[in-house]
């Protein structure tokens, strides 16, 4: 790896970061080259790179296949339980750790499925999201979306029961200032549940630079236990328990996203609009 200067590591602040791979978007064609960093104090992996909001807006709107997606075939995520749901590894998901009649905030809820859950069972839903496409659902279901970036001034101080952030982290640009900031607007005794990919696990080490969660330039954060400790006492939050849970459908998409990686700026054939991306 080459010792590069350029940036400080955005959760622990150190100097010395390596750099790791060199990495464009292998989904959905977004032009560009992007560092991807390795901070050795703390392990946190990183972007080299700066968005403004309307550029966020122009990855997120028009790159991601949200935009093709049909109202008539919305529906809500189903409870996952059982067995079944064990062996396919469906509890890695953010909303299976929300309980019913709360006060809950998806921020990145993407086309709306979890709020539609979480309605059905008795819950009062806020949703995030970047994605201008969101707003389509929000009119149909009757959701209270705020489509942009999250802004806690735009709730009430200690506000919410739940959080969740289901693999949106990794995309904040500066995730301690938005960890505080979700840590001003739950109650004393309220939950923050992240899912995250993790870059110290065996796929990632397996397929390296090729390696499906690296997602760029749309995942900018890649946490390692120690960075994610550090990112949460930053922001004054408790982590009370962790678990690695992997969806057997991701270790399929890995295949086939090798059997199709593409060129820089030509778009995937495998990641289509049938498939739901983080």
């Amino acid at each position: 790896m080459d010792k590069v200067n350029t940036m400080n590591c955005p959760i622990c602040h150190s100097n010395n970061c390596n750099m790791n791979f060199t990495l464009y978007d292998d989904r959905y064609g977004f032009p560009g080259e992007f560092k991807l960093l390795w901070c050795t104090n703390c392990h946190h992996r990183f972007l080299e790179c700066e968005f403004s909001e309307s550029m966020l807006n122009d990855l997120y709107t028009n790159y991601y296949p949200r935009s093709t997606f049909k109202l008539e075939s919305y529906h809500p995520v189903k409870e996952n339980r059982g067995f079944s749901a064990w062996l396919n590894g469906l509890g890695r998901s953010a909303y299976c750790y929300v309980p019913k009649n709360v006060r809950v905030l998806d921020i990145g809820c993407g086309f709306g499925e979890a709020l539609g859950y979480h309605k059905a069972r008795g819950c009062e839903v806020f949703g995030v999201e970047a994605d201008e496409n969101i707003q389509r659902v929000a009119d149909m279901q009757g959701f209270n979306v705020h489509v942009g970036l999250f802004n806690p001034d735009l709730y009430e101080q200690r506000f919410f029961d739940y959080v969740t952030m289901d693999e949106v982290i990794e995309h904040m640009l500066d995730p301690v200032e938005t960890l505080c900031a979700v840590e001003r607007i739950m109650k004393p005794e309220g939950h923050l549940i992240l899912s995250l990919p993790n870059p110290e696990g065996w796929g990632a080490w397996l397929f390296g630079e090729k390696w499906i969660n690296w997602h760029c330039p749309y995942h900018v954060q890649h946490f390692s236990v120690k960075s994610m400790a550090i990112a949460a006492e930053k922001a004054g939050l408790i982590i009370e328990s962790t678990k690695t849970i992997t969806s057997s459908d991701w270790l399929d998409f890995q295949w086939r996203h090798l059997l199709t990686y593409p060129r820089n700026g030509v778009k995937s054939s495998f990641w289509r609009v049938s498939i739901i991306s983080a």
